[in-house]
């Protein structure tokens, strides 16, 4: 061992960011071990290496004892008197066993040492780096398919896309590059483990925010979003500004910016609706393309009554309830659809005349994104 050990430290710590000082702690502590393994001894050792030459010692810790009991840990008064008269009982003495041959070890020990701290410290700066960008997308280039995932590289790292969050209408080829949504980054005893979902929601409202610059400047906020991926998806918005439509900010000139989104999404269908605090409002906004009659509200149950027209019945439901399924989970209100006719019958609807009456028409603007 030489100081070129301590060179290559100092670098270290230039480059990588690792404490010299942490390392060859690191490194006693290992050479201790080292030392017990490869000479078969027992006894209490302390390890010194010189900071700076780089030269390393090995050293006997024995208590000062009136009887020894145990020579490999202790030594008695008397020896320790010609060692140095000033040892007392309960003294600790400190005697060189560095072996001849100590310094081959030293030296596979200390590469061994540095290696791995040299790794733990690029797993850590990963992980830093990765945990500020969770639940934030990514793109990706697909590497390898298994049973369980698809193997995306984020460039210094493989993330995971396991199969429940990949999306039922795409096929991944290897080299494939596609955008991710970043769920989870966790630390492992094999480094950072990062988890990616195409399936998420928070990939839709990434991909608006990339593509809307109203909403990424914060001028359309983007409230709620309700998807089931890679089949049709809702969004609702809303803007303080009155001079700007936030469905039509959303859509873009001709729907070029939900296109794009579309496109990204494989086909994904999306509607864009208008947020609205009068739960009446947003119901009705968030069923569009169906047009809708009247809104009942049960504020204690948090649901609510809808009447459509006969003939925009199942187009209020959807394909197996797809369309009411997404209005509810946008709003966060149940939702209960009835036809005009069936609440006619029951005496609900028309309202009397103290109630007030909603008619409503799906946003024109909403159905081009659907289209």
């Amino acid at each position: 061992m030489s100081s070129e050990l301590l060179d290559a430290l100092t670098v270290l710590e230039k480059e990588k960011g690792i404490s010299k000082e942490i390392i060859i702690e690191a490194i006693e502590a290992a050479l201790i071990s080292a030392y017990k393994r490869n000479f078969n001894q027992a006894q209490n050792v302390r390890v010194d290496l010189n900071r700076e030459t780089g030269t390393i010692r090995v050293f006997a810790r024995k208590d000062v004892v009136d009887e020894v009991y145990d020579s490999r840990l202790e030594i008695s008064v008397d020896d320790a008197a010609n060692i140095n008269p000033n040892y007392m009982v309960g003294d600790v003495v400190e005697i060189e066993v560095t072996p001849k041959d100590f310094g081959r070890i030293a030296a596979q020990t200390a590469k061994q040492v540095v290696t791995q701290r040299v790794r733990e410290a690029e797993r850590g700066v990963i992980y830093t780096e990765f945990i500020d960008r969770e639940e934030d997308i990514m793109t990706g280039i697909v590497q390898r398919i298994d049973s369980k995932f698809i193997y995306v590289s984020l460039g210094k790292i493989e993330a995971l896309l396991p199969v429940n969050e990949q999306m039922p209408n795409e096929e991944y080829k290897p080299h494939d590059r596609i955008k991710v949504f970043i769920t989870k980054v966790e630390k492992t005893t094999k480094g950072p483990q990062i988890y990616v979902s195409r399936t998420h929601p928070g990939l839709l409202k990434r991909l608006f925010e990339i593509e809307v610059p109203e909403i990424y400047d914060g001028t359309v906020e983007l409230k709620s979003v309700a998807r089931e991926a890679g089949d049709r998806s809702k969004i609702s918005v809303r803007t303080d500004d009155p001079d700007v439509d936030p469905v039509g900010s959303c859509v873009g000139p001709k729907g070029q910016r939900v296109q794009a989104i579309v496109n990204e999404l494989k086909g994904e269908k999306i509607d864009i609706v208008h947020w609205s605090n009068d739960p009446v409002e947003f119901v009705a906004n968030a069923l569009s393309p169906s047009k809708v009659l009247d809104v009942i509200v049960n504020e204690e149950d948090k649901a609510t009554t809808v009447i459509v027209p006969d003939y925009q019945l199942s187009l209020a439901i959807g394909k197996r309830g797809q369309n009411a399924r997404l209005a509810a989970k946008l709003t966060s209100w149940k939702i209960d659809i009835k036809s005009e006719t069936d609440a006619r019958e029951l005496g609900i609807f028309p309202r009397t005349e103290d109630s007030e009456s909603l008619f409503l028409e799906a946003d024109p603007v909403a159905e081009e994104s659907d289209e």
